[in-house]
């Protein structure tokens, strides 16, 4: 009974810990985006060279609404593997589906989720109230995630599935590369919130790509070079790569800390680690 509840009492102390880790993350990505705005349209979206069918559509629902997304598919697409896409705190907006878009023009299913309920934010404050509001319900946005992954696993038919996610977004493809166990073929996460319990990384089957900015001051360099040094004392499969003299957003083509040829070089990383673990 005494391990039992010093069982307990450890998982409590962990959930705990990563309650507060969620809150700073919201805060301190709230004060580096702070003059920061969310444009329109896709800025710079490089479309699919090859035909791909895009469809806003519900992929599951929880008691009192349905879950959407934007699901991208190549036109010819069979068995194709699966990707979930989750946006930073700005929402699933223009960017998200052209990013999608582009994805699936290299042979993959793509769901795009949305956190949001359908809101995309257009301010940093908007944006900060969206995000803290998804940070503060873990269990309803791994629900959500779980079945995402059930409509590609039933519906789509994908082999192999893995998530994708900036910021907001790379924080939870974390979160759900640990929560889906086995059932995760590969996770890539863009400067987003790193769990730093080791018995949550140890459960880790799949291979991850952790991609972080030199100037981040939300994932600050040292919280990546330890998530990298436990990743590797843990014996899991990962790739950690920092950009030098960028900042937090990079690779957001409608934000102030874009850097083109950063976020190329990242992109083009994101795609040969998605190749060689999904096919």
């Amino acid at each position: 009974m005494r391990q039992r509840l010093i069982l307990v009492f450890g998982l409590i102390l962990s959930a705990c810990a990563q309650d507060d880790d969620a809150a700073r993350f919201v805060d301190t990505t709230a004060a580096e985006n702070a003059d920061d705005v969310s444009g329109s349209a896709a800025i710079g979206a490089v479309e699919p060279t090859v035909e791909v069918i895009a469809e806003e559509l519900a992929y599951g629902a929880t008691d009192d609404h349905n879950l959407n997304g934007y699901l991208v598919l190549p036109a010819d697409a069979v068995e194709v593997p699966g990707v979930i896409m989750i946006h930073e705190w700005w929402g699933l907006n223009d960017n998200v589906r052209a990013m999608a878009r582009r994805l699936a023009g290299e042979g993959y299913a793509v769901l795009a989720l949305d956190f949001f309920g359908g809101e995309t934010a257009t301010t940093a404050a908007e944006a900060d109230s969206l995000m803290s509001e998804v940070m503060g319900d873990r269990e309803g946005v791994l629900n959500n995630i779980r079945q995402a992954h059930g409509y590609l696993d039933r519906f789509v038919l994908a082999p192999r599935i893995a998530t994708l996610g900036w910021g907001l977004g790379g924080a939870w493809s974390l979160e759900a590369g640990i929560d889906l166990g086995n059932g995760v073929d590969a996770v890539v996460m863009y400067y987003g919130r790193i769990v730093n319990n080791d018995n949550l990384l140890a459960t880790l089957d799949a291979p991850v790509l952790g991609i972080f900015a030199e100037n981040d001051q939300s994932i600050p360099v040292r919280e990546a070079l330890r998530f990298r040094t436990r990743l590797r004392d843990l014996g899991r499969n990962f790739e950690v790569l920092i950009y030098s003299d960028v900042a937090h957003a990079f690779a957001n083509p409608n934000g102030i800390a874009y850097d083109h040829a950063a976020a190329e070089e990242a992109w083009a990383e994101t795609l040969a680690f998605l190749d060689q673990r999904l096919r």
